[in-house]
């Protein structure tokens, strides 16, 4: 009994030093894999559909995660605050590159970490203007990526709620100051467009949900006729949210994103739905494209073009407005 004790006993060791064996082969071979940082300024659950179009970008180009390349993530939980130490980590992991794959902050925080380790961008406003490229067509540097430009879009969204609500005397804008640059973009070209028409600007902030729930909570001591929703990432993530807000508050309001007219906000006026899928697929195409060899400085910056008009006029007729027939005529999509 002995005997048949300690040969189990060598077998079961014997099995467990070749599982370890194994797994340290395995884990060598993961680490000599070329390693692509995934900053964002979400947190993990919210990304999905985002990290499965980089994915197939990179499986087009052919890379697999696991398999020849292994990809690193780093969440922020909605908190731009900790996007420096992430990507600081990342750096000092010495990726082959790095992908800020949701926003603003997040592209900035991994510019400002680094001029040597490739960088691709998604964000919505100019990088020539935010100085994380030279040129849309010839970068020249070590980042590149993709723009929605919806950042630009504040004047429209102000132009459009106008002529919805001629009589209005004051807009509303939201914005996340954590997002300083982008901010202040928004903040500048909504202001100029307010004092064109003769308008009152009135600023409202919110980085939190808590902060959110506080705007909306509060509009009746507003002195704003109609809401201007500056394009954020914090925001994009919740317009379903924002939409039913705004329509719980009886709230005339205006986003970039598709989704924010179909669950209920008035006016949508921003990139396409199609779009996203596209903009996510191009950084994995662009991340495989770099480890190949290629330079960002020689990969143009991919401008999303179709911009759609989304009216809810279900939502009009709740808030108790008459859509001009004249807009109604340039609209993409009229939900009834």
């Amino acid at each position: 009994m002995t005997t048949q004790f300690l040969y189990r006993r060598r077998e079961f060791l014997g099995l467990v030093g070749a599982g370890v064996s194994g797994w340290s082969l395995a884990a060598r071979a993961q680490q000599s894999l070329p390693v692509v940082g995934l900053l964002s300024a979400r947190a993990e659950s919210e990304a999905d559909e985002r990290v499965a179009a980089f994915h197939q970008g990179l499986n087009d180009t052919g890379y697999f995660d696991g398999k020849n390349v292994a990809i690193e993530y780093r969440w922020a939980e909605n908190q731009n605050t900790r996007l420096p130490a992430l990507v600081g980590d990342l750096v000092r992991r010495q990726v082959k590159v790095i992908v800020a794959i949701d926003g603003t902050p997040a592209a900035l925080a991994a510019k400002a970490a680094t001029s040597e380790i490739p960088i691709l961008f998604n964000i919505a406003v100019d990088p020539v203007g935010l100085g994380l490229v030279a040129n849309l067509n010839k970068p020249g540097g070590n980042a590149t990526g993709v723009s929605t430009f919806a950042g630009e879009l504040g004047s429209k969204h102000v132009q459009l709620m106008h002529e919805v609500l001629p009589g209005a005397g004051t807009v509303g804008l939201l914005v996340n100051p954590t997002s300083v640059n982008l901010t202040q973009s928004t903040t500048q070209e909504v202001q100029a467009m307010v004092r064109s028409l003769g308008l009152q600007l009135e600023i409202l902030t919110a980085s939190t949900d808590l902060e959110l729930d506080a705007v909306f909570g509060n509009w009746s001591q507003r002195r704003a006729n109609f809401l201007v929703i500056g394009a954020d990432a914090f925001f994009t993530n919740r317009v379903e949210q924002l939409a039913s807000l705004t329509l719980r508050h009886l709230i005339p309001a205006v986003y970039w994103n598709p989704r924010f007219a179909a669950a209920g906000g008035l006016v949508s006026y921003g990139t396409s739905p199609g779009a996203y899928g596209v903009a996510w697929r191009l950084l994995g195409v662009y991340a495989g494209r770099i480890l190949r060899g290629e330079r960002p400085s020689d990969l143009p910056v991919h401008r999303l073009p179709k911009i759609g008009l989304s009216i809810n006029l279900r939502t009009a007729r709740a808030l108790g407005l008459t859509v001009p027939p004249t807009l109604l005529a340039r609209a993409d999509e009229v939900i009834e």
